[in-house]
């Protein structure tokens, strides 16, 4: 193995990251324009609705996320302040938590949904057949699924 990339490597490399870049300031511009709290809170917003009644702990959240989260208490006290999740003592550890989902937190989460499925429509769905959004998906499932 070379310790450089081959050009494609390195061209594929910059066009995924610079797409993800266009993609996710297009999402957050239209969650801005429509006075919704950012992209980052719907994913918590998502994760602890997902989980149900209970919520899940801070890691649990941290694995399930969609973005990469690298303060993700500070995240959660943010949207703990706006009253959209809560923490609740976590019975099996005294000293660890559970952040669970408030009906304000689903409200707001479920108004966010059609502004940022419009930004993912806008994004993707206007510029790839699905054909070619399927291969994609393919393709991005090599570089995210754990090698065999």
């Amino acid at each position: 193995m070379s310790d450089k990339p081959a050009e494609a490597t390195v061209q594929a490399w910059a066009r995924l990251m610079k797409a993800q870049h266009r993609a996710l300031g297009s999402v957050e511009g239209a969650l801005k324009a429509a006075g919704l709290p950012p992209l980052a809170w719907y994913d918590v917003l998502l994760e602890t609705e997902r989980a149900g009644k209970d919520g899940l702990r801070p890691f649990e959240l941290e694995r399930a996320m969609l973005l990469a989260q690298y303060n993700l208490s500070r995240l959660v006290d943010r949207i703990e302040a706006a009253g959209y999740v809560e923490r609740r003592p976590c019975v099996d550890d005294g000293r660890g938590h559970l952040i669970a989902i408030t009906d304000a937190g689903r409200t707001i989460r479920r108004r966010m949904w059609p502004v940022y499925a419009r930004a993912i429509e806008a994004a993707v769905g206007q510029r790839l057949s699905g054909k070619q959004a399927a291969t994609l998906g393919e393709l991005l499932g090599h570089l995210i699924d754990e090698p065999s």
